[in-house]
């Protein structure tokens, strides 16, 4: 079982707006300490260590954060209609279009995908399945 999930950020301002965007409507809440942001699951017991947690925040050895070549954290959504407004709601609050949203050939009919980039360059997926 996942327990949390770690993203580094360089404007947290940014990347904060950008999880805050497409993780609150997903029904996740934030919270923050200092430059840190927390997103959990409404009744998640341990809100540091998940399951499911993402932490939002500069990463631990001082460097830089980039963008993890072929990790994509992946959020599912309630409907299709959710994928469509977390999606727009990336894209306006500092990320990047990387899929609009719509089924793919590779996967079942009922799959229903977008994905983003948010501001360090992470492909981020939120998808519905019926």
């Amino acid at each position: 079982m996942l327990s949390y999930l770690f993203i580094g950020a360089n404007d947290i301002a940014a990347s904060a707006r950008f999880y805050d965007a497409i993780l609150l409507p997903l029904g996740y809440e934030k919270e923050s300490v200092d430059d840190q942001h927390s997103y959990s699951l409404a009744g998640t017991e341990d809100k540091s260590n998940g399951p499911g947690t993402v932490h939002v925040a500069r990463p631990f050895d001082g460097q830089r954060a980039t963008a993890g070549n072929g990790m994509m954290p992946a959020f599912r959504a309630a409907s299709r209609a959710k994928v469509d407004v977390v999606h727009a709601a990336g894209v306006a609050n500092c990320g990047t279009n990387e899929g609009l949203p719509g089924t793919r050939a590779a996967y079942t009919a009922g799959f229903y995908v977008a994905y983003l980039r948010d501001p360090v360059g992470n492909k981020v997926a939120v998808f519905f399945s019926d």
